[in-house]
């Protein structure tokens, strides 16, 4: 389970994760909260990390930005992303790397953010503290951070031992989830009618508190942090897994 991230998100990831990940109604959503809160200009030069396939990023050049790198690690939606970007014309540099270990040019940008859950991936804490102290590195003087992160207390309070869900005609998902201490370790199994067994593998989500987010990123040389919890994108009332109710973290860089 300690890298199971390394390989987790592909095609199947995409028809798992359809109804959030491949919803542009929602991307649109969130697109618009992100600039809000972050407070983006058109000029500013933003980080889209653990981007997978720039949904984000895509939207934004759309609405007048043109200054978007994305950063993930998987191959396959760096790929996806860059055909998505050249089909729409749309102007945005994907790179393939670790978020731990960027290789971007540090003081370089604006605003960085990471939406749709994708940090706590890390059972060993240090490994999580270790991108935000990239991101810092990466942020100019004054930069703002964004983190979308899943809301504790919904998980807390609301975590289902199992749960279905029909992805499409074809595909079923089958989750077993449980909380030990702030980690959620799970077990997804992918059945597709026609195909048989997708996929049987585990991953894992650590969860965050307030005061334990702020003090990470004030460890990190973040400042102003703030958190707002609560907050529900989906239109309709379903489980989302860790995207039904989720967490806004913004910090700056001293």
């Amino acid at each position: 389970m300690k890298d199971w991230w390394k390989k987790f998100f592909n095609e199947i990831y995409l028809i798992t994760d359809s109804r959030s990940v491949c919803d542009n109604d929602l991307t649109r959503r969130e697109t618009e909260l992100l600039e809000n809160i972050l407070k983006l200009n058109k000029n500013d030069r933003i980080l889209d990390l653990c981007g997978g396939h720039g949904r984000h990023s895509l939207e934004l050049v759309k609405r007048g930005y043109s200054d978007l790198t994305v950063l993930d690690f998987s191959d396959y939606l760096i790929r996806l992303g860059k055909k998505m970007a050249k089909e729409a014309r749309c102007k945005v540099k994907f790179v393939r790397r670790d978020a731990r270990f960027s290789g971007l040019k540090s003081d370089d940008y604006s605003a960085i953010f990471i939406m749709a859950n994708s940090f706590g991936y890390f059972p060993d804490e240090k490994e999580n503290s270790r991108i935000l102290k990239e991101v810092h590195r990466l942020l100019k003087k004054g930069g703002r951070l964004l983190l979308d992160i899943v809301d504790p207390s919904h998980v807390k309070n609301n975590l289902k031992s199992i749960s279905w869900h029909e992805a499409n005609s074809d595909v079923l998902v089958c989750r077993q989830r449980q909380l030990e201490g702030d980690i959620v370790k799970a077990r997804e199994i992918v059945l597709s009618k026609k195909r048989g067994l997708l996929r049987d593998g585990f991953y894992c989500e650590r969860i965050y508190n307030k005061d334990t987010i702020a003090r990470l990123l004030k460890t990190a040389g973040f400042s102003a942090v703030s958190v707002k919890k609560g907050v529900s994108l989906h239109r309709q009332k379903r489980d989302y897994g860790f995207l039904t109710s989720r967490m806004f973290v913004t910090a700056v860089k001293k």
